[in-house]
């Protein structure tokens, strides 16, 4: 097979870069009420862990304003204090 220069072919480049890149979600951690989106930045979890601890009932509170779904400060922090004192006991069991 001959080379592009010889046959008049195109060669083949890469493509280019992307001109703009994705900046990370950030998030004010001192929000009054965060979004499923938002909890899951703080807390680096993906949304389908979040959804998944729902239905096994061991998520946060959340709480519904107007068609938006948001996660107070308080019930973050309480969900974390919960989630603190249930790991040496799920430690324990999965030791045993």
């Amino acid at each position: 097979m001959a080379r592009p220069e010889v046959t008049g072919k195109k060669t083949t480049q890469k493509a280019d870069p992307p001109k703009y890149r994705r900046k990370p979600h950030s998030v004010d951690p001192n929000l009054l009420a965060m979004s499923i989106k938002a909890f899951c930045a703080l807390h680096a979890i993906s949304e389908d862990q979040f959804y998944k601890m729902q239905r096994e009932k061991w998520g946060p509170v959340v709480m519904h304003v107007g068609s938006r779904t948001l996660i107070s400060h308080e019930a973050a922090a309480e969900w974390r204090r919960s989630r603190e004192e249930a790991a040496p006991k799920e430690a324990a069991a999965t030791a045993a």
